[in-house]
């Protein structure tokens, strides 16, 4: 039997560049090697408050860059978080065995609520545990996760291990994947910061979306280090980052990467740069506009009726095994 996958998104914000070579290009590399589940976490964006209509329309945009990306929905299993009840179910399951010194701990909740954390909502300081019941409803083996997630996934293993030791052995406990490059893309203006889908420096951000021009210019006004030298060098941000961009789409070695830029300045690299994500994202924006309303509502339906069939079954054993009586 194949090995599971699971990951997902929020319908939140814009997803970038950085989201594309850290998460989505990953999940299309691994949907043939593993049986792959891909949510669309609209729970979680509900931690902070959201517009119901544009969280509705986004939704349903995340699903089409999904498809656009190449997540094939005849291979891997693409849904809407709250479709699928066992998530919130488990959820409940899982607060109950959750210390409260170990959300305490949590870094992005300390990041999202910042100085004013007694207004902040319990999702937001439980969204951790609903994030442990995404993975552990569909006995996932593998987490494709950015370097900021771990401490979540650690979580998660904490809280299986705990289960299984108290109840008898039911989850897998799962391991993190992390992209050896391309982890995490910088923002274009501040380098020593992930770019970020909430930035409020919009120039930070390529956005799968954006157009040509907006594109051209974002880039061009990313900045640089001090220097001229075009090459891979962690203690010089700006350019390492710009520099694995170019790398991951054009699928160059590094080598070939330093080479190629070797006679060149910024400018050059930049005009370069930009016109490889251009025309990178052309196709992509096209394959977007394809998928209208009544296949991609089949396809999440579809795909919510088999992440279900895999949830109930880890629910009821949970049930089982805690002597909650029900008829399941």
């Amino acid at each position: 039997m194949k090995k599971r996958i699971f990951s997902g998104a929020q319908p939140t914000g814009n997803l970038h560049i950085g989201n594309y070579l850290g998460a989505l290009k990953n999940w299309v590399a691994l949907q043939e090697e593993y049986e792959s589940f891909f949510c669309i976490v609209n729970l979680h964006a509900i931690t902070l408050p959201q517009n119901p209509e544009i969280l509705k329309q986004k939704t349903l945009d995340l699903a089409r860059i999904y498809l656009a990306s190449g997540v094939n929905p005849q291979v891997s299993t693409i849904f809407i978080q709250s479709d699928v009840s066992e998530h919130a179910e488990l959820t409940w399951i899982l607060s109950c065995i959750t210390r409260m010194g170990e959300l305490e701990r949590m870094t992005q909740f300390k990041d999202k609520g910042k100085d004013n954390r007694e207004r902040a909502s319990v999702g937001l300081f439980t969204y951790p545990v609903l994030m442990a019941a995404d993975i552990l409803l569909y006995q996932t083996d593998l987490v494709p996760i950015g370097q900021d997630q771990k401490q979540h996934l650690e979580l998660t293993r904490d809280i299986a291990e705990r289960f299984n030791r108290d109840f008898g052995a039911t989850f897998t406990i799962p391991e993190a994947f992390i992209p050896p490059v391309g982890a995490k893309i910088l923002s274009l203006q501040e380098p020593t910061k992930k770019m970020s889908k909430s930035d409020d420096n919009a120039n930070g951000s390529v956005f799968l979306l954006d157009d040509a021009d907006t594109i051209t210019k974002k880039i061009r006004r990313a900045v640089t280090d001090s220097g001229t030298e075009i090459s891979f060098d962690e203690s010089r941000p700006a350019i390492n980052n710009l520099l694995t961009i170019y790398q991951l789409l054009t699928k160059k070695s590094t080598e070939e990467c330093e080479a190629h830029f070797a006679e060149k300045g910024y400018g050059q690299f930049k005009t370069e740069l930009a016109e490889t994500v251009v025309e990178f994202l052309r196709p992509f924006q096209e394959k977007v506009k394809e998928f209208d309303d009544s296949e991609l509502q089949k396809i999440l339906k579809d795909g919510a009726e088999k992440a279900r069939n895999v949830a109930t079954e880890t629910l009821k054993d949970v049930y089982a095994k805690m002597g909650i009586v029900g008829t399941r």
